[in-house]
Parts: structure tokens; C-alpha cells; sequence
């Protein structure tokens, strides 16, 4: 895709977090204040230039109506937070995207921010950021292998995924937590470990 000027650039990011909080596009006047001008035609010159690149679309002859085309797509979603430590409420929304455009990653993988200090031994802190993979087949898991697993009743942690005949057991990598033990058919295995992200503010799209 066409890399944007500055000025493009700082109208497309203004525009993005305008949309993503208010949920509708804003006004001429509106961006013409945003960019501290006086004068409609740089707004419409840089808006022009971002639909020929393909960042954003509208409808002709109607107002308010500038739909965002990239950034919404691009990334690995981050669907809410991931307790590694006790238990939290299972991740629905996408609540924010991670940006790892330069590496190989596939489109169904997803990320969730870390909280909690379970799994410090294995090397994954509070405010890290996890890369999950779906999990189709929870049987195909070896066991030891990093999970999200959501328990029945409770929510939503990350540990260590060991299942034996009927039982599971949720291994955290820090001697200051007890393991969860419960029936597997209480146990809904939503993601392995792909990888550990750090350095989050400059990463997020």
C-alpha cells in the first residue's frame, strides 16, 4: 500500500481514533479544527489522496459518511486480558490491535495482555502480551504446552495445559500458585502460545 505524506498521515490517525470513539465520521469543519486550518481545501486535498490510496472510502453527495478501510484489518486482535494468576471473565470484543505486520502470522491468531504474575518462570510478565493460536483439537495438546483455557463457572487463565484420562490440570510457572485441577469437560482449551510480545506502546496499531 502507498505510504502517506505527514499531513495525510496525521489526518488518517485523527481521523481513526475520531470514528473508533464516536462512531460516526466528524465534519469538515470539525477536521478543518483538528488541524488547526482555516480553509476546507488541504482537508479535502488530503482526503482525496487517502481514498486513492485506499485508506478510506465515503458516499458521494452525503455527509458524514468516511469509512475507514485499513487499520481495522490490519494486526492481531487483542480481545481484553488473560490472568495469569487466578481467574478472570472470558474475552469477547476486540478491545485493540497489535501490529505485526513484519511477521509471519496467521489470520486467525489472536492476543491477549497479560495480568498477573503466574507465569513469571516461563518468562511471561504482567503487561506482556501473548500470541494465541485456536485450538480445534484439545487432545491433540501436548502436555505442558501454554493455554488459554476458559473453566466453567470461572473465566478465562493462562497456564500450563496437562490432562490425564478425565482430568485437567492448569499448571502456573510460579511456586506461589497452586494448580487448578478440574474435569475436562469443565476445561474449554481457546488458544495455545505462539509467543511472548513486549514493548506494547510502540506496537499497537
Amino acid at each position: 500500500m502507498e505510504r502517506l505524506t505527514e499531513a495525510q498521515q496525521q489526518l488518517f490517525d485523527w481521523l481513526l481514533e475520531y470514528i473508533r470513539h464516536h462512531h460516526h465520521s466528524p465534519s469538515i469543519r470539525q477536521m478543518m479544527q483538528a488541524m488547526e486550518l482555516k480553509s476546507p481545501a488541504p482537508i479535502q486535498s488530503r482526503l482525496e489522496h487517502l481514498r486513492a490510496k485506499g485508506y478510506i472510502s465515503w458516499t458521494e453527495g452525503k455527509a458524514r459518511t468516511i469509512r475507514i478501510l485499513q487499520a481495522d484489518t490490519q494486526g492481531v486482535p487483542i480481545l481484553g486480558a488473560i490472568a495469569a494468576g487466578g481467574l478472570v471473565e472470558p474475552f469477547t470484543d476486540t478491545v485493540d490491535r497489535l501490529d505485526l505486520s513484519n511477521l509471519l502470522l496467521q489470520p486467525q491468531y489472536f492476543a491477549l495482555r497479560v495480568t498477573g504474575d503466574s507465569m513469571i518462570e516461563a518468562l511471561i510478565a504482567p503487561g506482556d502480551v501473548v500470541i494465541m493460536k485456536p485450538v480445534a483439537d484439545p487432545k491433540s495438546l501436548k502436555n505442558g504446552t501454554i493455554v488459554a483455557a476458559m473453566v466453567e463457572g470461572h473465566g478465562t487463565t493462562l497456564k500450563h495445559f496437562h490432562r490425564k484420562g478425565s482430568k485437567v490440570t492448569l499448571k502456573p510457572a510460579n511456586v506461589k500458585y497452586p494448580p487448578i485441577e478440574v474435569s475436562a469437560s469443565h476445561v474449554q482449551v481457546q488458544g495455545s502460545l505462539v509467543g511472548v510480545w513486549r514493548g506494547l506502546e510502540t506496537a499497537l496499531a
